[in-house]
């Protein structure tokens, strides 16, 4: 998931970034709410600051990616402890894949029937990863949040305000190296690290070397929309992120037990062991 949301097409988009201002530029933006002298720098931590207390999120994710057109409608559940549901169709796919993720346990399915992988005993180190999840919730690793990253861009800018979904917003675009993303990290929180560690090599799997990101926040400071572009060594990503809802309950539960298979036991039981 982490490699579907980091994208970007390795050149300046229409936009024009090209020679924008950093984001530590002092320049005026046009439209900005009530805030004559905002600049990218103040609009992106007044985002990364409210990002601090996320529990939950739900979005909707489309885009392309090499293996074809996808979309995805997401629940996330950050804090107290994590749990994920996941609906994604895709072009090569008829049928609507499901995911959940509920107490170390990931189920996926379709047409009601589930594989269940125990993904703590099959892989303790994604356990690990998987408990550090909701802790992460202030730097670039929130889902549809790359303030960390922007913070690091040398031509992000102001795009303007726009509407979306009846809010203002302000528009911000820019590019962000690899080596950049590296430095985010390195001012990340240890709590946040891990994840955009992972997401770092990920990305150098993929063959990227550039994102372009474009973020939209509205007007409490929230990410209501995050578009990222790649280029990589498989292909083309452009995958669009619309946050629809923050903090609201989300509940999450495992699949009825007689649509599940248990993937591990049914391992074992034919002889071919946990892994």
């Amino acid at each position: 998931m982490g490699g579907a949301t980091a994208c970007e097409n390795g050149k300046k988009d229409e936009t024009g970034a090209a020679g924008a201002p950093s984001a530590s530029a002092s320049a005026p933006a046009a439209g900005t709410r009530g805030a004559a002298a905002a600049t990218p720098a103040s609009l992106l931590e007044s985002t990364k600051k409210a990002a601090a207390d996320i529990t939950s999120l739900e979005y909707a994710m489309t885009g392309t990616s090499p293996e074809g057109a996808f979309s995805a409608d997401v629940s996330m559940r950050l804090k107290p402890s994590t749990a994920l549901a996941m609906k994604m169709s895709s072009a090569e796919s008829p049928e609507q894949v499901e995911i959940r993720l509920v107490d170390g346990i990931m189920y996926l399915g379709s047409a009601g029937k589930y594989l269940k992988f125990d993904v703590k005993a099959m892989d303790p180190k994604a356990g690990a990863e998987l408990d550090g999840l909701g802790k992460s919730t202030k730097g670039a690793e929130n889902p549809g949040d790359k303030v960390d990253a922007l913070l690091q861009s040398k031509d992000v800018r102001i795009v303007g305000e726009e509407v979306l979904d009846g809010q203002k917003t302000q528009h911000l675009t820019g590019t962000v190296t690899l080596d950049q993303m590296r430095e985010a990290v390195a001012k990340a929180d240890p709590e946040a690290r891990q994840r955009q560690e992972t997401t770092l090599r990920s990305l150098e799997k993929a063959g990227v070397t550039t994102m372009t990101l474009d973020l939209w926040i509205d007007e409490n400071s929230r990410t209501k929309q995050l578009r990222s572009r790649a280029q990589g060594t498989a292909g083309a990503t452009d995958v669009t992120m619309k946050l629809k809802g923050y903090n609201q309950p989300v509940e999450i539960t495992a699949p009825p037990a007689d649509q599940v298979t248990d993937l591990g036991a049914a391992m074992k039981d034919s002889g071919g062991g946990a892994a």
